[in-house]
C-alpha cells in the first residue's frame, strides 16, 4: 500500500486558532445532512405522494434520482475542487444545496420536488462532499488521527442514514413533511457559519483541465444504467434498452479515458486508480455497504407504511433499533480501529449486517407485531457501524496526497451509486406489480442479502494488515 506522501506539518494541519474538533464539525454535519437527505423520505412517502398528487412510484424516483445524481457528479465535483478550490466548492454546494432544500419545502408538485430535492440537492451534495474527504486527509497526516478523523465523518454518514427515518418521520408527524426540508436547510445555514474559519490548505489550480466529454460520458452511462433498473416490472423492454444504452455509455467512458491518457492528457478519471488491487476491493465493500444502508431503509419503510399502514413517526421509531446499534459500534470505532485490522472490521461488519438482513424477514413475514423488526434492525445497525469508516481509510490511505481528488470523487461516486443501487434495485422489486405484501417484501430484502454475500466476498479478499496504531 502506498502511504499519502506529506505536505508539511504546516500546510496540512488545520489553522491555528481552529481545534481539531472545530474543524471537523462542520465537515462532519455536512456529511451528516447529506446523508439524512438520502433516507428521511423513506418515512414520509405516503404523505408526499397524497399531497402532490403522485404515487409510491414516482417517490421513489426522486429519491433515486437525488442518489444518482449525486453519484454521476462527485467525480467532476471531486475534479473542481483543483480547479477551483476545495472552500469554494464546499461553499458553492451549500447554497446550491439550500437552495434545494428551499424549493422542495415549497413544492406544489413532484416536478419542483425533483428540482430541488433531486436536481439542486444533488449537485449541492456533488460539489461539497469531496472538500469534505480532501479537506480532512490534507488536515490529518498520521495514519491514526486521520482514521479518528474518518470515523467521526463517517459515522456522522452512517447516523444521518440511520437516523433520517426517526428524525423524519417526527417532523412529518408532528408538522408536515414540507419541515424536514425546512430543517435541512438551517442546519446548512449552521455549516455555512461554523465553516466560515475552515483554510484550504492547497492554492487552486485555474489551469487545471477539466475533461468535459469523460463527465458526460460516465454521467450518461450511470443515469441509462440505473434508471433503466426503475423500469423493470412496469416497461421490461424499456429498461433492458436503457441498460444496453447506459453499458454502451460507460464502455465508451473507459475507452476515452485510455486513449487521453495514452496521448498525456489529463481525463477525468486516471485508470491508475483502478491498478491498486486493495483499494478496488474496498470500493466494492463500500458499494455494497451503501446499497445495504439505503436499500433496507427504502424496503423496511415502505413496507411499514403500504402494507403495515405505519405513519411517518411510527415508521422512524421502528428504525430506533438500527440506530442505537450504529450509534454503539460508532463510538467504538476508535478503539475498535486499534485492536483489530481494518479487513477485520470490514468483514464482522458484514457478518452482522447479513445476519440482521437474515432475521428481518422471516421474523417479519410469520410476526405482526412491531417487535419482529427490532433483533434484525440492531444487528443491521452495528455492523454498519463497523465497517463504514474502514472501508474509506483503505481506500484513501492507499493514494498518495496529489491523487487524494480523484481518489475522493470516485470514492463518494461508487458509495453514492451504491445507494442509488439499492434504492433502485431493492424498491423495484418490492413495489412491483409482480408480487405484493409479505412476499415481495421477503423478495426485497433477499437481493439486498444477496448484495451483502457479495460484499462480504470482497472483504475477505482484502489484505490482512495491521490495527492502525500498530
Amino acid at each position: 500500500m502506498t502511504e499519502p506522501l506529506s505536505l508539511g506539518a504546516q500546510a496540512a494541519a488545520p489553522p491555528a486558532a481552529f481545534s481539531r474538533g472545530k474543524f471537523l464539525l462542520p465537515l462532519a454535519l455536512a456529511q451528516f445532512i447529506c446523508s439524512f437527505a438520502g433516507s428521511n423520505m423513506n418515512v414520509m412517502i405516503n404523505d408526499i405522494s397524497n399531497d402532490l398528487g403522485t404515487t409510491v412510484k414516482g417517490v421513489q424516483t426522486a429519491i433515486t434520482l437525488f442518489l444518482l445524481i449525486m453519484a454521476i457528479l462527485m467525480i467532476p465535483g471531486s475534479k473542481l475542487t483543483d480547479r477551483w478550490g476545495r472552500k469554494r466548492c464546499f461553499n458553492l454546494g451549500l447554497a446550491l444545496y439550500g437552495v434545494g432544500a428551499i424549493l422542495s419545502a415549497a413544492a406544489p408538485g413532484l416536478g419542483v420536488l425533483i428540482l430541488g430535492n433531486s436536481v439542486f440537492e444533488g449537485v449541492g451534495t456533488a460539489l461539497l462532499i469531496p472538500p469534505v474527504y480532501i479537506l480532512t486527509t490534507l488536515a490529518f497526516e498520521d495514519t491514526t488521527s486521520r482514521a479518528k478523523a474518518f470515523g467521526a465523518i463517517n459515522g456522522a454518514a452512517g447516523i444521518g442514514a440511520a437516523t433520517g427515518p426517526l428524525l423524519g418521520g417526527l417532523i412529518a408527524t408532528l408538522i408536515s413533511w414540507r419541515a424536514a426540508f425546512v430543517f435541512q436547510a438551517l442546519v446548512i445555514a449552521v455549516i455555512v457559519v461554523l465553516g466560515r474559519r475552515i483554510a484550504d490548505p492547497l492554492p487552486a489550480d485555474p489551469s487545471r483541465r477539466f475533461d468535459l466529454v469523460g463527465a458526460v460520458l460516465s454521467g450518461a452511462g450511470l443515469f441509462f444504467l440505473v434508471f433503466g433498473i426503475l423500469q423493470i416490472g412496469t416497461h421490461n423492454v424499456l429498461a433492458a434498452v436503457l441498460g444496453v444504452v447506459g453499458a454502451v455509455f460507460l464502455f465508451s467512458f473507459f475507452v476515452y479515458i485510455r486513449r487521453e491518457e495514452r496521448e498525456g492528457k489529463e481525463p477525468l478519471l486516471s485508470t491508475a486508480l483502478f491498478r491498486n488491487r486493495t483499494s478496488n476491493l474496498a470500493l466494492v465493500t463500500q458499494n455494497v455497504q451503501w446499497l445495504l444502508l439505503m436499500g433496507t431503509a427504502f424496503v423496511v419503510s415502505v413496507f411499514l407504511q403500504e402494507v403495515r399502514g405505519y405513519n411517518p413517526i411510527e415508521t422512524g421509531l421502528v428504525f430506533t433499533a438500527a440506530t442505537v446499534g450504529l450509534l454503539l459500534s460508532s463510538l467504538g470505532a476508535g478503539r475498535f480501529a486499534r485492536r483489530r485490522t481494518q479487513k477485520s472490521l470490514i468483514v464482522a461488519g458484514f457478518v452482522l449486517a447479513l445476519v440482521g438482513v437474515g432475521l428481518l424477514i422471516p421474523l417479519v413475514v410469520e410476526w405482526r407485531s412491531v417487535v419482529a423488526f427490532f433483533p434484525g434492525l440492531f444487528l443491521f445497525g452495528v455492523g454498519m457501524g463497523l465497517m463504514l469508516t474502514p472501508s474509506v481509510n483503505v481506500v484513501q490511505s492507499a493514494f498518495p496526497e496529489q491523487q487524494q481528488g480523484e481518489i475522493s470523487g470516485l470514492s463518494r461516486s461508487v458509495s453514492n451509486l451504491g445507494s442509488s443501487l439499492g434504492t433502485a434495485i431493492a424498491g423495484t422489486i418490492l413495489i412491483s406489480a409482480v408480487a405484493t405484501g409479505n412476499t415481495s417484501y421477503g423478495w426485497a430484502m433477499a437481493s439486498v442479502g444477496i448484495a451483502g454475500v457479495i460484499g462480504l466476498g470482497a472483504a475477505l479478499l482484502l489484505p490482512g494488515g495491521r490495527p492502525v496504531n500498530a
